[in-house]
């Protein structure tokens, strides 16, 4: 679900970086996700990507703006390509490993059919640390919580899987993986820490629940 990169500093990073407005999609330090591009701007933004450092940003959108140009939400998070490919039909099929949050600075006016903005990683230096020990700290109660929240909203997960990861792991995968809407991703993405973002999940699985007027019981997994 997760891995680490190689310790890495601010000053390893570009500070100025391409964006890619994309709703709906997190990415979080430390986690990876599978994105399939096929607008002919982004084969050109993951073009020029890989021949340099292999860093751009994915950030939400706000509401306003030009259809073609949406406003950007001022937090997303700059993630490196870990692997590149590209389908029969001339798409791109990468995986981004979530590196360090960032606050959007000036875009810059450029020819490029993509948009690039300068950036500012210090509030988010925290994320270039390696991930804290796992505590394992209530783990049978956010599964607990994830169980019934699964139920209501009929989804299925291999739960084989989740004995076998870290907290910090389990709680990024849930995050990016869930159906949560446009305020909900962008609350964990801005959760200040790994605790912080812990307990904003199971409180969006708690909210999930009292508005289906769950029961203090929950279905058995499978």
């Amino acid at each position: 679900m997760a891995q680490d990169l190689s310790p890495l500093v601010i000053d390893d990073l570009p500070q100025v970086i391409p964006l890619f407005p994309l709703d709906g999609a997190l990415l979080l330090p430390h986690a990876s996700r599978p994105l399939n591009i096929f607008e002919p701007r982004y084969l050109n933004m993951l073009d020029d990507v890989m021949a340099a450092e292999r860093i751009l940003g994915l950030v939400q959108t706000a509401p306003g703006g030009a259809p073609d140009r949406p406003r950007l939400v001022p937090i997303g998070c700059a993630g490196r390509v870990t692997s590149f490919g590209e389908s029969p039909d001339g798409r791109y099929l990468i995986t981004l490993m979530g590196v360090c949050r960032f606050r959007l600075g000036a875009e810059l006016s450029s020819p490029l059919p993509y948009r690039q903005a300068r950036v500012d990683y210090a509030p988010y230096a925290a994320d270039l640390a390696p991930l804290p020990p796992d505590s394992d700290e209530d783990r049978q109660g956010m599964l607990d919580t994830l169980t019934r929240y699964l139920d209501h909203q009929g989804l299925r997960i291999d739960w084989t899987a989740t004995g076998n990861v870290s907290i910090a792991a389990l709680v990024n995968s849930l995050a990016m993986a869930l159906p949560f809407d446009h305020a909900e991703l962008q609350a964990l993405l801005e959760a200040p820490d790994l605790p912080s973002r812990r307990q904003t999940l199971i409180t969006l699985l708690e909210i999930d629940g009292a508005e289906h007027g769950e029961d203090s019981g929950g279905p058995a997994r499978q």
